[in-house]
Order: structure tokens, then sequence, then C-alpha cells
């Protein structure tokens, strides 16, 4: 039992310096010493883990698709409107992201070239689906303007909030990014949401980003 528990300590330790390593250099640029040195672990340790550093970044993924579910799954119990979850659910994101390295590295491996192994599916292709599935709902809701492209706003959605992470991981801090989600929906809710029900959603967004923000 013993020798399980430093297994999967050592295990949790190599992850969590090589999502560190792959957030702030990428994963191209990160090599499998890289990440022994960063870990302060062997490479036998490493080699007993994780066969290639593909092998990692897919661990990486796979924790941050389980950590999204979560958030989901703490959304839906709030049984919010189709619009309110969606944005709960970016705001939930950032603060996972805001607190440790492994789920910002997830967002930076989503443009990575990795071939994503099933059954856990591209981090995009689940975000893509949910904003969709939301922002229909929001437009049966009444949330969002019935002519909206649907479909071309839940792609903005995903590329700003993912690329506002990556483009400015150089420029700002981590804890920055719930500020950068409410700019974010601040433009997006002018645009889709009609007038009448737009403040709700304005002070929402302005909300969760005071009580997710770390600076």
């Amino acid at each position: 039992m013993a020798r399980q528990l430093r297994a999967e300590q050592t295990r949790a330790t190599i992850i969590t310096a090589a999502a560190d390593l792959f957030d702030r250099h990428g994963y191209e640029s990160t090599s499998l010493s890289d990440i022994v040195e960063h870990a302060r672990v062997t490479k036998g340790a490493l080699y007993f883990h994780f066969a290639a550093k593909e092998d990692l970044a897919h661990a990486i993924l796979e924790l941050q698709s389980r950590a999204v579910r979560q958030v989901l799954a703490e959304v839906d119990r709030r049984g919010c409107s189709s619009l309110e979850s969606l944005i709960r659910t970016t705001f939930g994101m950032a603060r996972l992201a805001v607190e440790g390295p492994v789920p910002r590295a997830g967002l930076r491996l989503a443009t990575a070239d990795i071939v994503v192994r099933p059954p856990l599916r591209h981090p995009f292709t689940e975000w893509l689906e949910l904003a969709t599935r939301r922002l229909l709902g929001a437009v049966k809701e009444s949330d969002v303007h019935p002519d909206a492209d649907v479909e071309a706003a839940a792609h903005s959605l995903v590329c700003f909030f993912v690329g506002t992470r990556v483009a400015g991981r150089l420029l700002e801090p981590a804890g920055r990014l719930p500020r950068r989600i409410a700019e974010m929906w601040h433009l997006l809710i002018r645009g889709l949401v009609p007038v009448p029900r737009r403040a709700r959603y304005l002070a929402l967004a302005t909300q969760l980003e005071r009580e997710t923000r770390t600076v």
C-alpha cells in the first residue's frame, strides 16, 4: 500500500511538473529531460509511468476534461438558464486555470499538435458542443436573438477563451484571466442578448469576475 501511494504521488508530481512546463514553454519546446529535472525525479521513474511525452500530454488532457465535467455538474445543480449556465461554466474553467498548472496546460495543449486518443475527445470538440448546446438553449429561452448565428458565436467564444490565456500568458499573470473572460462576455452579451435581458447577464459576468479573480 505504501509503495502504491508513493507511485501515485510520483505520478502526480511528474504530471504537475510537465503541466507547468507545457504552459510556460509550450509542448513542442519541452523535453522529457526538462520534465525530469523540473519534477526532480529519475528518468526511470518518469518512464515507469509514461512511455512518451504524448502520454503525459494525454494524462493532462484527461485530468482537465474530468475537472471541466465537475464544473458542469456543479453548474447544472443550480438549475440556471442556458446562458447563465454557459457563463458560469467559463468562469469555473477560468478558476481552475488560475488555481493550478494542469488546467492552464490543458488550455495550451488544446492548440498543440497532439493526437487525442479515444475515448478522450479533443477539448475543442467538447467545448464547441457545450457552447453550441447552451446557446441553442438560450435562443429557445429568448436570452439570445433568434437570428443569431449560434455556430459562429460558439466557435468565437471557444477561440476567445483559449486564445485569451495562450496569447496573454507572457504578458500578464494567470490571475488576470477572469477579468479577460468578463471582457469577453461583455462583448458577446451586447451582441447576442436582447436589450431587455442584457443588464442581468452583464451584471452576472461582472459578479463572477469579482468572485473568481485573484489579482
